[in-house]
Order: structure tokens, then sequence, then C-alpha cells
């Protein structure tokens, strides 16, 4: 009389990882989710550059209606509103090369976007800091290619003036910094979580 057959002990499940790393059984956190920006991160864009682009036109367009190309009016301590001319960038760079200056901006605000069409879901901070430094440079650049100058407005005793772009302009660069760093600490926590090690 023959035994019956001995039923097999289940195979175990091949597990496909994407991505390569120099430990094989480390999870690749960065291959399991897309960097590229979606339709929720332009929209954010869009409408943070929108609004900083507006905001910065509107002021300058005040400003000169109001206030005489080269006066001042003293607003409190050192701040005052002082109608002046920039051809060139911060600090006067450039000051006779607006063809230079408008190819530069035009430029990087291509880098610009290509960057957050390939990295836009990298920190949800990147649509905001993004958003504030398209909309600065946009609206100069425009005022370059419309009238040949921008309008700098805001005039501290100590540093030279400026407008409302170029405050969105190092604000939205400061936050593109601190979501490099943040990005890049989030990225060594998954890495190194006890459910990574091997």
């Amino acid at each position: 009389m023959s035994e019956p057959a001995r039923a097999e002990p289940p195979r175990a499940a091949l597990e496909v990882r994407v991505g390569s790393a120099t430990n094989a059984l480390q999870p690749m956190p960065g291959a399991s989710r897309p960097l590229a920006a979606g339709a929720s991160q332009w929209l954010g864009l869009g409408l943070v550059a929108a609004a900083a682009a507006g905001a910065d036109q509107l002021t300058k367009s005040f400003v000169s209606s109001r206030l005489a190309l080269g006066h001042a009016v003293d607003v409190v301590g050192p701040l005052t509103i002082h109608n002046v001319r920039n051809t060139g960038i911060a600090f006067g760079l450039f000051a006779d090369a607006t063809s230079v200056v408008i190819a530069l901006t035009g430029v990087a605000i291509g880098a610009l976007l290509l960057f957050f069409a390939r990295s836009g879901r990298r920190h949800p901070l990147l649509p905001a800091a993004v958003g504030l430094v398209l909309g600065g440079s946009s609206s100069n650049l425009a005022d370059r290619l419309r009238l040949g100058h921008v309008t700098d407005f805001l005039d501290l005793d100590y540093w030279p003036a400026f407008n409302l772009a170029d405050t969105f302009i190092v604000v939205g660069v400061g936050l593109l910094f601190l979501s490099f760093v943040a990005a890049d600490r989030s990225s060594v926590a998954v890495g190194t979580s006890p459910l990574s090690r091997s």
C-alpha cells in the first residue's frame, strides 16, 4: 500500500526591489515614491507665483503713481518709501546691461521650472518656495521687458533700495534651502529606521 503524497510547504513569495543599494536587504525609500511634480504641486506653485507677482506689480504701480521719481517718504526708523529706478539687478549690478539681465533671468526661470517638474514632490515647502522665486523673478523680468527697468521703493539707510519681488526671491531661496535640508534629513531618518535595518 503506497503512502499518501505529502503536501509541499508553500514557497516564499519572491520580493522584487526597485533601485539598488550597497546592502541588498535595505529598502529604497526614494524608489517607492515619484518626485516629479503632480497637479497639486503645479497648482500650488501657480497660486503662489501669481500672488507674489500681483502684489509686486500692485505696489510698484502705487508708488510710481503717488510718488515722483527720486522722492522719498519716511515710514518708521530707517525705512523710507523711495521711488528709484534700477536697470540692473540687486545692488545695482549690471546696471548698463539690461539685455544680459533679461537673458540671465530667463535662463534662471527655465532652470527653476525644470527642477520643479522633476522634484516638486521632494518636500511640501517646494511649491511655495519655487512659487515665490518664480513670481518675484517673473515680475521683475516683465518690468525690464516692458519698461527697461524695475521700480525699487523699499529703502533702508544701510541697504540698497529693493522691492517686493526682491523680498519674495530672497524668502523663496531661504525656503528652498530649508526644504533641501529637511528632505535630506528625512531621507537619512527613513534609511536608518529600525524597519530598514537588516
